[in-house]
């Protein structure tokens, strides 16, 4: 009975049915004693009993197992990736804990299923967990077969725990493990029935996971420990009823996971497959195809946290930078480390659109239903698209049951028993991007969640993240990318990303879509041909589609098929053929069937857009209308399905089947609809605003969206819009531009590696290449992606781009995780000139494949590969590879694993690449044997050109294409020494390598080599005295052209010495530099060929003959320069210096600074100077000397004639600092022999003696004075900071007239008293040769010296010194002493009132000639008024100049003679009313005024009339100028009106009103009439008769107008007639301008008539008047009028050509003409050549001004072919017209030809190095130019050198103007010759250039020699501290300089101040 009973339950599962013979059937159990009710006398454990009872007629392995396996054997299941992996790491934490214990038996067992070569070193392993963990792996590798018998033998042979035994079980795959459950307790209720025995139940219902009460004898706590999952067995008593255990055996919780099971199973499993077989027609977008297993890589959590301030693209969802390598994994290793930890786990996926995220989550649904995943048991999964339409809160129980399964009972218990195994839990939470809620974590509710609490669905989301609600469960999240929020950072456990397919898997999927197809293999073959598609297909959604329409197209052409293009056409494509596939081919082409479905598809359309809009992708019934739904529904483009929000009836939702299908449908209503024009549709391009958006979450349902729109303005898809809209090609296209044009301003962003790539997508998609093209060159031809995933399609993306455009690009890829098949894509990039990788994930597979896509690079130059992982291996292969590129010129390397690379294979390979320059290694942990022979190599490389080696830095230099020569191993010195001449240079550093003398012969053996090294760096090694020595006595047979560096190789003072007796023995040695405490050691050589060729050495000669003759024959004796600074020598180590230093006579330059010589050690180096007869520079700074050293050093300058200069400072800084001047070298007989004069070369140039920082007493000051007045050709004297006394000072004084040679002495940085600036003066007194004397702030002083000749002018400078009354009169005592001088400057002082008074009552007693300055002297109104009247009565008086604004300006000039002129300028004294009124009675007594000008000063219009009443003179003309505000606001009626009250006749009325000026001409007759008598006479009129009288007033007061000068005035039409009428016809007028001002056009007309009165007329100026072409043709009859007519200003018009025509017709007939502006008039060629034609004949023209117009090159020429007629003209003006260098080329050939040319502007005219050449030669034969202006003109050097030669023949130039002209410091020797020899300069302009600081030191030496400079612009350059502090220097000896401007240099803001401060003509403000 139990054979049949158990035989039939087992076969109607599917097992076969098996005996064992050696054990008896089933009898009764023995333990049972007679009695039915009596209990066992004692039961076996439930361990071991039914396994060892000899009674039982099953063999019962393993507590039920041989039911399973003894008699049942079901036919091997099928699994996949997560079937035995997944149960296999389940069971190994149990297993490996229970076998350590017993190794040596798993040790012997597994000799049984595994060879002995794989059990090898297993002895060695000591520690007993690892040895058991490394034999399972091997078990687990041998295969499943092995693992399977393994298991069976290891449940048989031992006593496992229960749980580890089913844990095993599951991995031996025997069926699924839920089936094993269902069959094994239906097997138990067999046996229980029949053997009457319901420990069976008890003990099967527990290995299958279920607990139950088996009777009530079964306490309360076995119950919970069954229901915990104890693996402790328990009695279950023998009086429980059968009727009891069936009822019993399924508790709610085991119900509820068998409904959950179910569930899931009829929703995502193969039961829901089944039933949607039949549907498969019907629903092609139901993805039902075969389940292929998807990519996935594993990243580091960890890494997210440190990247959480990054912008979101940057951030969520990215992989990690390359240190974290993303490792390859199945979907079982997601819920590998699932154990009871109580710890919750979150898992993070995330994957791009269509990679199949969703599809994975109903897969892992689906397996879990099938048992795959025992270790959950429960799994739920949530949508977030669904769970955004929930509006209410929800506890966690509601969220687990009302949204997704209700218990069908006992939900509490269920609920609880969920709690009490959270960790058996699966939560899945589907599509994280989708959720439209806020996910701020401080939004959400204060305190922990709770069970009971209702919260947010985010809420609950983050409570089950962060474990506080169900801790302990298992959460799996999936997302788009870039969608991680900040509080999953620190949560995620695992962080994974899904890529979709990759080929294989492509391939499998292709072929299970088309199994049952005869053209498989062609779909196969045709996907494998187009690697666009096969690209394409690597994300599943899209492979999918690609199927779907290669399949359609290949059912009706199965030999020809064309498949689209791009994303946007296959998805057009498939919508076609779905519709085809329902309406059949009998309902016509696509284009009938798309207008018959037209209105249902544009309804998908609205409905998709209004989703996105809304953030809607979940649809209800109400929101679909009926026709959609049945359309949607017939071809397969919504899915329906329940949606639950609550626990009542779940609703009906629909969705599109994929969030791409809703955004390519609203892409097209966009492009579709008639509501949308151009301008909404560029506002919804969102691609911008989804870049720059702050909250993700405006874009997240927009990914695809806008590359649906770019693909959809593709030329391919209009013709399908135009039917979709039923509109032209026309209206189609201009929806299609606007979103190209979008496109393409984008690209001007600045934008970053995703947004390139999306940007990419965007522009594949619409397959225009002019587009591609322009956004190419938008992104600047370099491409960034930093730190995310590029997969082959957005390569393809990328490719297209670059290869659209002409110009070559930079692709750099950083730390980005990358298919191989991406390099395939990239090989087809042909215009990529520098391609980078650097992430470790590049190794020598990488490598290899990269070495494949390299030769179709043709463009290549840069390959860069760092921080990778190639090995010498990788880097072979690669070298092979590239050197078949052979365009390559760097290749990069650094930061790999290349340790030990085939250096001399590599080098040949190296050698064979032309071009290569470039070779970096570095960070290779290279060993020093490796880098010795790398140096071997690198010099036997002929094209190799350096190797520079520092620490792990190895970089190795090519010559390129140039200096290509036979490589040869064994070249020799011997073997080219007779022919070879070097044709390379070669530079070799090896630093920081520790090097050691036991390498020295080897180094000197490599150096030997090598004919032809530059420089060899050898520093930071460990060499010392012995290496170096042996190296330094090779050195004459070492070729080194440069430098050789032994810095930092603990070098000693007798290694120095070493080197110092090396200067002797090695001729071309030019500079050694040594410090000890710096450990500085380098050698610098001349590149003189004459040392090139030396014999090898050998045996030194002992023939005294020989000796000599060598000497007389060597070669001619290089300088040398010694730098042995901060080496703190002692005395004994001086001795050996001195000794050393004392045979080295070829010193040029000894610097001996920081080495504390003292007194006495710098007399012992005294005594060695004249040994050195070449020494032109000795610095002994930082050698703690004293006083005593100065007094000895200026000795010297008496004793040792050749010091040039002397810099002593004994201050914090000692200095000591001496120049030499260069010595007469005079040839002896013999061939090389050289000797010196005595006696410097130049000695009439004198010298200069400076001491800074050194406190001077009298007595000392007396000493020092005497020893400088023996020192011949002593010129300048400067002391600095010295802390000089009054009596140093007058001591210092006295001794002026015995230094008969000084030409300057300075005293700075010292406070002086009053009476020592007396003093200072009062040294004009004591010595005649004084010219000036300046004292500036009481603290600097200068005192210049020229020849002993009284005419001399001398001036006296006292600023800044607070000067007040109590000097005044000792001061003008001292002055008078001399006879006062030319000019006297006491500007800023304390003069006030009181000391002007005191100061005129001394000017008054003396006639002298004098300019006196006493501006910022606190002088106030009254002060004003009293110099007035000082002026008004003193005879030579005859200039005032008064400012009482912040420019605070007074100036008189004196004079000693009469003078015809006498001016008086009062601006901003804020006069009052009784100031003015005393202003107007002392104007009347000055009836000798020439001149009165007053500008703001608060003169009303009542105070004009007064004063312009008091203004009387006797004969002389006087001009009269008021500026005030009320000018511009009169008219000009009024301003005339006051103009007739002035006394006199008018002889010139000028108004400006921009300028608020009225000025007048008065010229006075012999007698006046009363202006009273007249005015009250007008007063008394009639407004018409008081106007007529007006205007007779006017024609009186104006009889004698001369000139008349209007500028921004207004005309009305009376002003316009007076001017016409009574102005214009005047007899006397000459001068007339009408410039900027306002005037009706029929006045302007009306103007242009009366014109043609003015016959006398010289001047017609109507500049900015903006005349037309029309008004100059009536102008051009008025011309005619004009015989005299001189000067015509027409500039700022708009004359153009015809009326330049015309005008040039007039001019012709106007011989008088002097001067033509007609500059920014529009005028081209034809109004330039007419006008030419007319200069032919002007004679007379001395000025013409065409700047400003358009002509070309060509009429350029023509006009000046003209002007080389005019042989008068002076003025040439062309600025701002581009002639070029054409037009500068014939105005060369002119200019000889205008002699008399004084200015020549040729200012912004695109002339380059030729033109500007040939200008700079012609312009010599200008010999009176005054002016040149050549700036904006990029000239190049060597115009600029050709100008600086012909600058001397310039005698009058003044003024030159070369701003923005490109000179550099090269310049700037040249240049500065030139102006030292221009003797009246005045003005030099050199801003904004690229002057440093070596070129404002050129400038500064040349300005002492420009007597006449006032002003130098350097503005906008790169002077730094250096060069502005040598300006100041040279500053201090130029009086005559008003200021040298420096704004917007790089000087530091300190010393800028500190040097203004000095001397304030120093300017580095703007203003």
């Amino acid at each position: 009975m139990v054979s049949r009973l158990v035989e039939e339950k087992a076969r109607a599962h599917g097992f076969r049915f098996r005996y064992c013979p050696e054990l008896p059937l089933l009898p009764p159990p023995l333990w049972q004693r007679a009695g039915a009710d009596s209990q066992p006398a004692s039961a076996p454990s439930e361990a071991t009993a039914y396994r060892h009872a000899p009674c039982v007629g099953v063999s019962l392995c393993a507590e039920m197992l041989p039911i399973a396996d003894q008699f049942f054997v079901r036919p091997p299941f099928q699994k996949d990736d997560l079937d035995l992996e997944a149960a296999i790491a389940n069971a190994r934490p149990q297993l490996v804990e229970f076998l350590r214990h017993r190794p040596d038996w798993l040790l012997t067992t597994s000799q049984r299923f595994l060879p002995g070569t794989a059990l090898k070193g297993l002895d060695s392993i000591a520690d007993h967990r690892e040895k058991v963990s490394v034999l399972l792996e091997l078990l687990e590798e041998a295969g499943s077969a092995t693992w399977k018998q393994f298991a069976q033998y290891l449940c048989m042979d031992c006593d496992l725990p229960l749980d580890l035994e089913i844990l095993l079980i599951s991995s031996t795959g025997e069926g699924s493990h839920s089936q094993q459950q269902e069959l094994l307790v239906e097997l138990a209720l067999v046996l229980a029935e029949v053997c009457q025995c319901p420990q069976y139940l008890c003990v099967c219902i527990r290995w299958c996971g279920r607990r139950h009460r088996c009777s009530s004898s079964v306490s309360d706590e076995d119950v919970k420990k069954q229901r915990l999952g104890c693996g402790r067995r328990h009695r279950c008593s023998s009086s429980v009823s059968d009727e009891d255990v069936k009822k019993q055996r399924l508790d709610p919780a085991e119900k509820y996971r068998h409904l959950l099971i179910d569930y899931i199973r009829q929703r995502y499993g193969s039961r829901r497959a089944a039933g949607a077989a039949a549907q498969e027609q019907t629903e092609p977008l139901a993805f039902n195809q075969a389940f292929v297993n998807l990519v996935i890589r594993q990243s580091k959590a960890f890494r997210l946290k440190e990247r959480t301030g990054k912008p979101q693209e940057d951030v969520a969802g990215a992989p990690e930078p390359e240190e974290c390598a993303d490792t390859a994994m199945q979907v079982s290793d997601l819920f590998r480390s699932v154990v009871p930890s109580g710890t919750t786990k979150v898992i993070f996926l995330f994957g791009k659109p269509g990679t199949g995220k969703t599809m994975l989550m109903h897969r892992i649904c689906q397996k879990w239903a099938e048992g795959v995943l025992p270790q959950f048991l429960f799994t739920f999964l949530f949508e977030f698209r669904q769970l955004n339409l929930l509006k209410r809160n929800l506890t966690l129980k509601e969220l687990l049951f009302d949204l997704f399964l209700q218990p069908e009972d006992s939900p509490d218990a269920v609920f609880q028993y969920l709690l009490e195994n959270a960790w058996r839990t699966l939560i899945i939470f589907d599509g994280l991007d989708e959720f439209a809620a806020d996910m701020d974590v401080s939004s959400s509710s204060k305190g922990g969640p709770t069970l009971t609490s209702h919260m947010s669905v985010f809420e609950l989301f983050a409570g089950l993240c962060h474990g506080k609600l169900l801790p302990g469960c298992t959460v799996l999240v999936t997302s788009r990318p870039k969608r991680l929020p900040d509080f999953l950072l620190n949560t995620v456990d695992l962080l994974a990303e899904i890529w979709g397919f990759d080929h294989e898997k492509v391939e499998e999927y292709v072929s299970r879509y088309f199994h049952q197809h005869s053209f498989k293999e062609q779909a196969i073959a045709h996907l494998k041909s187009n690697n666009k598609l096969l690209n394409m297909c690597l994300i599943p959604a899209l492979c999918y589609v690609v199927c779907i329409c290669l399949e359609y197209l290949l059912l009706k052409h199965q030999m020809s098929v064309e498949l689209p293009q791009t994303m946007t056409q296959f998805y057009i494509k498939m919508l076609l053929i779905f519709i085809n596939k329902q309406q059949g081919e009998c309902a016509g082409g696509e284009e009938t069937q798309l207008n018959c479905n037209k209105k249902a598809i544009l309804g998908l359309c609205d409905l998709a857009l209004k989703g996105l809009e809304d953030k809607k992708v979940v649809f209800y019934v109400g929101d679909i209308p009926e026709h959609l739904k049945e359309f949607a529904s017939l071809h397969g483009l919504l899915t329906v399905f329940e949606v639950k929000t609550s626990g009542t009836c779940p609703e009906t939702g629909y969705a599109f089947v994929h969030l791409s299908l809703q955004e390519f449908f609203a892409a097209l209503c966009l492009m579709v609809s008639k509501k949308v024009d151009k301008n909404y549709l560029k506002k919804k391009f969102s691609l911008k605003s989804k870049w720059t958006s702050k909250n993700e979450a405006k874009t997240e349902f927009m990914e695809s969206f806008h590359i649906f729109l770019s693909g959809l303005s593709s030329k391919e898809c209009r013709t399908f819009l135009m039917l979709l809209a039923e509109q032209d090609a026309g209206w189609v296209q201009d929806k299609q531009d606007a979103i190209l044009q979008s496109l393409k301003k984008l690209a001007a962003t600045h934008l970053t590696g995703p947004k390139v790539t999306e940007l990419c997508h965007c522009t594949f998609e619409t397959q225009d290449l002019k587009v591609a093209q322009h956004i190419g060159s938008l992104l600047n031809f370099k491409y960034e992606f930093k730190n995310f995933r590029l997969t082959p399609l957005d390569m393809s993306a990328l490719v297209f781009v670059i290869n659209s455009g002409q110009n070559l690009t930079h692709l750099d890829f950083s730390g980005c995780v990358m298919d191989i098949d991406c390099l395939e894509v990239l090989a087809s990039c042909k215009n990529v000139e520098h391609l980078s990788f650097r992430s470790r994930r590049c190794g020598d597979d990488f490598v290899a494949a990269l070495s494949k896509s390299l030769q179709g690079m043709g463009s290549l130059k840069k390959l860069e590969l760092t921080g990778g992982s190639i090995t010498a291996k990788g880097m072979t292969n690669l070298v092979q590879a590239s050197s078949q590129c052979l365009q390559l010129e760097e290749i990069n390397l650094q930061d790999n694993r290349i340790r030990d690379p085939e250096v001399k294979r590599m080098m040949d390979l190296f050698s064979r690449m032309e071009k290569l320059k470039k070779i970096d290694l570095s960070n290779n942990s290279l060993s020093l044997n490796i880098v010795l022979i790398l140096a071997k190599e690198v010099i036997a490389c002929q094209n190799a050109t350096e190797l520079r080696v520092r620490k792990d830095t190895v970089m190795i230099y090519f010559s390129g294409p140039f200096g290509k020569v036979p490589r040869s191993l064994d070249l020799k010195w011997e073997e080219n020494k007779e022919h070879v001449i070097p044709t390379r240079h070669v530079k070799l550093c090896l630093q920081d390598r520790s090097l050691s003398s036991q390498h020295a012969k080897e180094i000197v053996a490599i150096l030997q080599s090598c004919p032809c090294l530059s420089e060899v760096d050898l520093s930071g090694n460990k060499l010392g005295d012995e290496g170096c020595s042996c190296l330094l006595e090779s050195l004459p047979w070492i070729s080194i052209s440069k430098q050789l560096d032994l810095s930092q190789n603990r070098l000693s003072v007798n290694g120095i010495c070493s080197l110092l007796k090396s200067v002797n023995t090695c001729q071309k040695m030019m500079e050694v530099q040594v410090s000890l405490c710096h450990e500085t050691a380098v050698l610098r050589f001349t590149e003189d060929r004459e040392f090139a060729s030396l014999p090898p050495r050998e045996e030194p000669m002992s023939s005294t003959d020989d000796q000599q003759y060598g000497e007389e024959n060597q070669t001619p004796t290089a300088s040398k320069k010694i730098r042995l600074t901060d080496s703190h020598f002692q005395a004994g180590d001086l001795e050996k210096l001195c000794a050393v230093l004392k045979e080295c006579s070829s010193i040029s330059e000894l610097d001996l600074s920081n080495n504390y010589l003292g007194d006495e050690g710098l007399l012992q180096l005294f005594q060695l100077l004249p040994n050195w007869k070449m020494l032109s520079s000795l610095k002994l700074n930082d050698n703690q000397i004293s006083l005593k050293s100065v007094f000895f050093l200026a000795q010297s300058l008496s004793t040792l004639e050749h010091i040039k200069t002397m810099n002593l400072s004994l201050g914090h800084t000692q200095v000591v600092h001496l120049t030499f001047w260069e010595r007469i070298r005079v040839r002896s007989t013999s061939r090389w022999r050289s000797s010196f004069l005595a006696h410097p070369k130049h000695v009439a140039k004198g010298r200069c003696f400076c001491l800074r920082d050194c406190r001077v007493g009298p007595e000392d000051m007396t000493r020092l004075c005497q020893i400088l007045a023996q020192c011949p050709q002593l010129t300048e004297i400067a002391l600095s900071g010295n802390s000089l006394s009054d009596q140093s000072i007058e001591r210092l004084l006295s001794f002026l007239p015995y230094l008969c040679h000084l030409t300057l002495l300075s005293i700075r940085s010292n406070t002086f008293s009053p009476r020592c600036s007396v003093l200072l003066i009062n040294s004009i007194n004591l010595c005649e040769r004084i010219r000036m004397v300046e004292v500036r702030s009481n603290e600097n002083a200068f005192l210049h010296l020229g020849e002993s000749t009284r005419s001399q002018k001398t001036s006296c400078r006292l600023t800044d010194c607070a000067i007040g009354q109590g000097q005044i009169d000792e001061l003008c005592r001292v002055l008078e002493q001399h006879g006062w001088l030319a000019e006297v400057d006491f500007s800023r002082n304390q003069l006030g009132d009181e000391g002007l008074r005191c100061l005129l009552d001394h000017l008054r007693q003396v006639p002298i000639t004098c300019s006196l300055n006493l501006s910022h002297n606190r002088i106030s109104q009254d002060g004003v008024l009293h110099l007035i009247n000082a002026f008004a009565t003193s005879g030579n008086t005859t200039e005032v100049q008064v400012s009482l604004c912040s420019k605070a300006t007074l100036i008189i000039k004196l004079t000693s003679r009469d003078h015809p002129r006498k001016i008086l300028r009062l601006s901003e004294c804020n006069f009052q009313p009784e100031h003015l009124e005393k202003l107007c009675l002392l104007l009347e007594k000055c009836t000798g005024l020439t001149e009165y000008i007053s500008s703001n000063n608060n003169v009303t219009v009542q105070a004009a009339e007064r004063l312009l009443h008091s203004l009387r003179k006797n004969l002389s003309p006087l001009k009269i100028s008021i500026e005030e505000p009320w000018v511009c606001k009169e008219s000009v009626t009024n301003l005339l009106e006051l103009a007739v009250q002035a006394c006199g006749n008018i002889t010139e009325i000028t108004i400006c009103k921009d300028k608020t000026l009225f000025q007048l001409g008065v010229r006075f007759p012999h007698c006046l009439e009363k202006v009273e008598s007249v005015v009250s006479r007008l007063n008394l009129y009639k407004p018409e008769i008081k106007h007529a009288c007006f205007c007779q007033r006017v024609c009186e007061k104006c009889a004698q107008l001369e000139e008349l000068r209007w500028s921004h005035v207004e005309l009305h039409n009376d002003e316009a007639e007076m001017l016409v009428r009574i102005l214009l016809p005047l007899p006397e007028l000459k001068k007339f301008g009408l410039t900027s001002s306002s005037i009706m056009p029929t006045g302007i007309d009306y103007l242009i008539t009366g014109l043609q009165n003015c016959q006398a007329i010289e001047e017609l100026n109507l500049g900015h008047m903006k005349l037309s072409s029309a008004a100059i043709t009536k102008l051009v009859l008025a011309l005619r009028e004009m015989p005299s007519l001189k000067r015509l200003i027409l500039n700022h018009n708009s004359i153009g050509n015809d009326g330049c025509s015309r005008l040039a017709g007039t001019l012709r007939n106007m011989h008088y003409m002097e001067e033509i502006n007609l500059s920014h008039n529009q005028i081209g060629d034809p109004g330039l050549i007419n006008l030419a034609a007319v200069l032919l004949e002007m004679e007379n023209l001395k000025r013409i001004d065409l700047s400003g117009n358009s002509p070309s090159p060509a009429g350029g020429e023509k006009l000046m072919e003209a002007l080389a007629y005019c042989k008068r003209i002076e003025e040439l003006l062309l600025s701002r017209n581009v002639f070029g260098d054409r037009t500068a080329v014939k105005l060369a050939l002119c200019l000889p030809h205008m002699t008399n040319l004084k200015i020549l502007h040729l200012q912004n005219n695109n002339i380059g190095p030729a033109g500007g050449m040939e200008l700079a030669r012609a312009l010599v034969s200008c010999g009176l130019l005054e002016e040149i202006s050549l700036s904006e003109n990029d000239l190049g050097e060597g115009s600029i050198h050709a100008l600086s030669e012909g600058l001397p023949c310039l005698e009058h130039l003044q003024k030159i103007d070369l701003k923005l002209c490109g000179i550099t410091d090269d310049a700037s020797k040249s240049l500065s010759h030139g102006f030292r020899q221009c003797p009246s300069m005045e003005e030099i302009m050199l801003s904004w250039n690229a002057l440093g600081d070596r070129g404002a030191q050129e400038l500064a030496s040349a300005l002492p020699g420009m007597e006449k400079l006032k002003m130098l612009d350097l503005e906008k350059n790169q002077i730094g501290a250096c060069g502005a502090t040598k300006l100041a220097e040279e500053l201090a000896k130029c009086p005559e300089i008003q200021f040298i401007r420096l704004w917007d240099n790089p000087v530091p803001k300190g010393l800028a101040e500190n040097l203004t401060s000095q001397d304030p003509r120093l300017c580095f403000s703007f203003y």
